[in-house]
């Protein structure tokens, strides 16, 4: 992947890309560059933050990547999230695990003391996702802005969210409600190159899964070193790397752990065993015979894409002072 970045092309192909991605977005309401004039710092700040907290804990990349993710799937991507309660979307099972919130909070902070009132805790949030996949050497993208934040916030609305045992017609299903589309769907899960998993997330795939052995599209040879790592009746909450390997870079070792049958979760290894997502992961590859695909290229225009599902703009939003909480 270093070679590309100093390939013409490349960059080529990242200034088309962003143009058609700026005017996709721009007729509802963000742009890229939106606090050029009220905030011109805002990403600047921000980036900022999310480098001061990386450095001292890498772990918060995956974390707001991930965060960013579970938010524009419920009530679209306005940083509902964030909001404090006793059963606000946080709460929620496939949110209990996640981290970052802090990073938020102190861009945000940071912020209302720069520029009162202006930038939303949805455009931080989105923002500070781009960012954590830079710094964990990926790609770094224009991302349009804009985002105001919305007032509703359910636990119950996160039953939506794709499970770790999640067929992929099912997965399918669900990112296809929101426009996007089975390439989309496999460069997104591509972002569990980075960060880790419970292993109370997995561990049922290696013991009794059928038969009374594990999972059979695991790798025979990978299942010891992670019944080693997940012992039965173990530590469930225990964290593993699901890029083995490579779990704190962005890169696409990720897919070729999947190719290997080393995946973590059964809804990433199912990314390999189902024909209509093996040919997009053989093609981020570069698989001899497939139509390559430049993977950091076509994650950046899958989160564009993505974050823009339920943007809130105008009126139908608001500025929170402070993310965890509603105005």
């Amino acid at each position: 992947m270093k070679g590309a970045y100093t390939n013409p092309r490349f960059f080529l192909a990242m200034t088309v890309m962003l143009a058609m991605a700026a005017a996709l977005v721009q007729a509802q309401g963000t742009r890229v560059g939106f606090y050029a004039r009220t905030c011109p710092r805002a990403e600047s700040i921000i980036r900022s933050a999310v480098q001061s907290h990386f450095r001292s804990n890498p772990n918060i990349a995956p974390g707001l990547l991930r965060m960013h993710f579970h938010d524009c799937f419920v009530q679209g991507c306005d940083a509902s999230i964030l909001i404090d309660g006793p059963n606000t979307e946080k709460t929620g099972p496939p949110n209990r695990l996640l981290r970052g919130y802090e990073v938020i909070d102190d861009a945000k902070t940071q912020l209302e003391a720069a520029c009162p009132g202006v930038v939303s805790c949805a455009d931080i949030l989105t923002l500070a996702a781009r960012d954590s996949v830079f710094l964990t050497r990926g790609i770094n993208w224009a991302v349009p802005t804009g985002r105001r934040d919305g007032r509703v916030s359910l636990a119950s609305d996160t039953t939506i969210l794709p499970g770790f045992r999640e067929s992929i017609d099912s997965q399918k299903q669900k990112f296809a409600a929101f426009g996007l589309n089975t390439q989309d769907l496999v460069a997104l899960v591509g972002g569990h190159t980075i960060g880790t998993s419970a292993c109370q997330l997995f561990s049922y795939r290696l013991y009794n899964f059928t038969n009374g052995g594990p999972d059979p599209t695991m790798n025979p040879a990978f299942v010891p070193q992670l019944q080693a790592l997940c012992p039965q009746n173990g530590d469930g909450s225990r964290r593993i790397d699901l890029d083995t390997g490579s779990g704190n870079r962005f890169d696409t070792s990720f897919f070729a752990n999947l190719r290997n049958g080393r995946g973590i979760l059964e809804s990433d290894q199912k990314l390999w065993t189902d024909p209509s997502t093996r040919t997009f992961v053989q093609r981020f590859l570069g698989e001899r015979g497939s139509r390559p695909l430049n993977f950091n290229v076509e994650f950046a225009r899958s989160m564009v894409k993505m974050s823009n599902i339920g943007v809130k703009t105008g009126t139908n939003g608001e500025i929170r002072r402070i993310c965890s909480a509603i105005n």
